[in-house]
């Protein structure tokens, strides 16, 4: 963690903590390691909605499994992400923003669901700015 606090002892420690940097290094840390689990999981219930409908046909076609079992596959991927940004978020932060990029593509060649896609695009951009801060905020 590298860090210009010329505090010492515990009010290092209390001072890192009411920077502005740390405090949104959290909040984004929390919330992708938190909202790929959730989707993830959701994709074996549907409690959100029928994830199915987000899967562009040309990926259809390219894929022996069907439709369901892929995104089932991308539950089973999500989950591990999340779970990988928790516990390592310079690892999985940029695969999280990697991920969304390829949601992205996927929504734009369907020509539909354009809105999804570009709030997608604000999801990647703070998985990407997580990765940033976590590199100033981890080991």
């Amino acid at each position: 963690m590298s860090t210009t606090i010329t505090a010492f002892g515990n009010n290092a420690v209390a001072v890192e903590r009411t920077r502005p940097a740390y405090q949104a290094y959290r909040i984004l840390h929390l919330g992708f390691a938190a909202a790929p689990i959730l989707a993830g999981i959701d994709k074996f219930f549907h409690f959100l909605c029928n994830w199915d409908q987000y899967l562009a046909p040309w990926i259809l076609n390219l894929s022996p499994a069907g439709g369901h079992t892929l995104m089932l596959a991308a539950g089973v991927i999500e989950v591990a992400a999340g779970i990988l940004v928790a516990l390592k978020p310079r690892l999985g932060a940029p695969l999280v923003g990697a991920w969304l990029c390829l949601i992205i593509v996927n929504l734009a060649t369907m020509a539909s669901y354009l809105d999804v896609a570009l709030r997608d695009l604000g999801l990647a951009l703070g998985a990407f700015a997580l990765w940033r801060l976590a590199k100033e905020f981890t080991d």
